[in-house]
This record gives structure tokens, sequence and C-alpha cells, in this order.
């Protein structure tokens, strides 16, 4: 007997002595080897034989699988062929055979099961967890199971049509109302595509679009019942309306509808509402309620102090152009009434010559030009002479008329008018002789 080691493998034989040509067969344990069909890539629900192979003598009396999928514990089969009639993506993982016989054990290589596969369980999360307020930042993120790995992301609203963006996240900077629906997503390889089921992003916000509506629409008949309803659009929804009437909160009314019950003129007036939430709160525009022909007395006071605004306005600016007007025609009036003064002052008057002849008369002249009512320019002249003692006076009267010839091409109502204001008066005082 002999101590046996590894380095005594090896394939042995007998022969009786002399007869070397007559020897025994060989005895060894099994060589083992795995083998797979059909051969190249692994897809999943196709049909995958792996294959225990061995060489031994005397012939292998068992052979035994050891597996490990997903990195999970190896476990045991037994048979020289294991066979996956529709392989599925769990079965991937590690293979190896056992051959056994008299002489030993043996030991296949092992081998990577890499089953390929469509993507599987597609999945939309959002990046918040609480409550999504408008005017933040959300993010969707786009899971999938897929070997190879999903290589297109595709991403869609719910009843409307597919977003832009084939990466794995879909991020809404800032976040707003019209974002709210439901998201869903779609993953695709080379073997196939899947739809996520769909996600809800709720997007909060204060109240948007409030308004006032009334019924009965039309003619409101005095002593009838009307009724004002708030709405708005709000999430959450509007948990507070308030009632204003003229600007002024009514003392009750806080619901989404306030009715008068018999509307009376003092109702007339302009009524609006404010809706509130957790999120914030709006007014809505006014609405003029009143009973026929109220409202038109309004529009026509209305139409009545334009017309008068506009009537002022005409009226300023013909005052204005008038007094642009006459400030012109009395400057070309003052030129020639100063002109007319100079000839006046140059020629001699008829008192004048007669003082020459007479030396012991008194005259008193008066002359006065009138500038078309505009300005007065009186010219006053008197001339004493010598008068002799006790001697009655003898008047006498006498009038020159003068003629504006500045103005001859052009008359004039008012120039007609003051024709007498250029009228030359002279008193002529002279001593009486008595009568013997």
């Amino acid at each position: 007997m002999y101590s046996i080691s590894s380095e005594d493998a090896d394939s042995y034989y007998c022969a009786v002595k002399g007869h070397n040509g007559l020897s025994s067969p060989a005895v060894y344990k099994p060589k083992t080897t795995v083998s797979v069909s059909p051969s190249g890539e692994i897809v999943e629900g196709s049909s995958v034989t792996l294959t225990c192979s061995s060489d031994a003598n005397p012939p292998v009396q068992s052979y035994t699988w050891w597996y490990k999928k997903n990195g999970g514990d190896y476990q045991s089969m037994t048979g020289p062929q294991h066979v996956f009639n529709q392989i599925q993506s769990s079965d991937s993982g590690e293979y190896y055979c056992e051959a056994q016989n008299e002489m030993g054990t043996d030991r296949s290589s092992t081998i990577n099961m890499d089953v390929k596969y469509d993507p599987k369980s597609t999945s939309v999360s959002v990046s918040t967890s609480g409550e999504i307020v408008e005017g933040s930042s959300v993010t969707l993120t786009c899971s999938s199971d897929a070997n190879p790995p999903v290589d297109k992301y595709t991403w869609y609203k719910k009843n409307g049509a597919s977003l832009t963006g084939s990466e794995k996240t879909y991020n809404f900077t800032t976040i707003s109302s019209e974002d709210r629906g439901e998201y869903y997503c779609g993953a695709e390889n080379k073997y196939g595509h899947l739809n996520s089921s769909s996600v809800s992003v709720d997007v909060q916000y204060g109240p948007k679009n409030t308004s006032v509506s009334v019924s009965p629409s039309g003619e409101i008949v005095e002593g009838s019942s009307v009724t004002l309803t708030c709405s708005s659009d709000a999430n959450p929804p509007v948990d507070k309306y308030t009632w204003y009437f003229q600007n002024k909160t009514f003392q009750n009314g806080f619901g989404q509808m306030y009715n008068i019950s018999k509307f009376k003129s003092k109702d007339n007036g302009h009524y609006h509402c404010e809706a509130w939430n957790g999120r914030g709160s709006m007014n809505s525009t006014a609405l003029m309620i009143s009973l026929p022909g109220k409202q038109t007395s309004v529009m026509n006071a209305a139409v009545g102090i334009i017309v008068v605004v506009l009537v002022l306005i005409l009226c300023l600016s013909g005052l204005m152009w008038f007094r642009k007007k006459s400030s012109k025609s009395i400057s070309e009036t003052r030129d020639t009434s100063e002109n007319v003064q100079v000839i006046m002052a140059m020629a001699p008057t008829a008192t004048q010559t007669a003082a020459t002849v007479v030396q012991d008369d008194v005259h008193y002249a008066s002359v006065h030009f009138s500038r078309f009512k505009i300005q007065e320019v009186p010219l006053y002249s008197t001339v004493q002479l010598h008068q002799p003692q006790k001697q009655d006076e003898d008047v006498q009267y006498d009038a020159v008329k003068f003629n504006c010839p500045s103005y001859a091409n052009r008359p004039t109502a008012a120039q007609t008018a003051d024709e007498d204001s250029y009228v030359l008066y002279s008193t002529v005082n002279k001593p009486r002789t008595k009568k013997t």
C-alpha cells in the first residue's frame, strides 16, 4: 500500500507479465465540461439547455449542478442536462457542474448566464414627497429594469401629447398650476418598450380667475330675489368668501353665494367678492347691478359731463385765438393812431390861423381822437390872447371832421360806428363891440 497524493493523479492499467499487449483498461476520475445551447445571446423567453459532459473510467456515477443567481447562495440540482423551456431574467447567474465516479469527482469551469430582456417594472417617482406648491422646483424620475439598460426615455402627460425630453429625469424649474395632472414615462432598449403607470402631480395654488355672476340674468325687477355667486379656480378649493358692496364688507354673507331677497333701489351699486384658501386670496372685478333706468341715468350723466368738458375746451381755444387776433389788431391800430396824431400836430388849425389875425381874441380848442374804443388819447390845446376889458363875448361854434386815410381801404363796423370820434370841436370867444 502506498500513500496517494494529488501528484499521483494519472491513468493506470495493469498487464500479465509476458503479455504486455493484453493490458487492462485505464481507470481515472471524470474530466468535466459544460456547454450551452444555443450559443450566442440568451434572450428571455427562449429555450436554453445546459449540458454537463465528462470523460471518466469507470463511468460517471452522478452529475450535480451548482448555480448562484443574482448574488445569492449556491444551490444544486442533479442530472447531466438542465433545460430552461422559457428562460427568465431571474435565471441569470453563475453555473457549473460536478461529475463523480469511483476514482473521484471533477468540477467544470463556471459559466455566466446573461439573459437579455426588454424593460420591466417601469415607474415614475416624484422628487418632492410632500405638497407641491406653485413656483417650486419638481423633478420626475423614470426607473426601469432592463438588460441591456434603457437607452431612450419618453415622457407623457395623460390626455396630452408627449413632452420634450428623452432623459431619465424630467424637471419643472418653476412648476405652475397648468402643470398639474398625471404623468407617465416610456422606457426602451433594443429588445422592447414599456410604459410606466401614471403618477399624479397635484400643484397647489391660490385662487385665480375670481369672478361674480348674477342670477337671474337679464333685467332685474324691483322686489325680486337676486343671487350673486362667487367663482374661483383654486387648489385646495376656496374655503372662505368675503363679499363687498361699494368697496365695503358685508356684515354677513361669507359663503360662495349671497342672496338679496327683495332687491330695491338702495341695493344699486358695485359688488365684488374675495376668495381665500390656504395658499392666498384674490378679488374679483366689480359687477354693477341696478334696477332698469338707474344705470342708464348714470351713463347719461357721464356722457353729459364729457360733452360739457369738450365745449369748455372749445370755448377756451376760441377765446385764446380771439385774444391773439385782437392783440395783433390793437398793435396795428396803435401804429395808425400815432401817425394821425403826428399829422394833426403838424397841420395848422383854422383857430390858430384866426389867432394870428385878431390878437385880442381868446380861442379854446379841444381835439379828441378815439382809437376804436380801445384807448382814448385826448389832445388839448389852449391859446391865451390879449382880452379887451368890458366887452361882451360872442360865441361861435364850428366843427371840423377828419377821416383816417390808413383805414380807407378796409372799413369795419367799429370804424363806421366811431366816425364821430374823429371830429375837432373848436370854441372861439370874440369880444363884442358896444352898440352906440
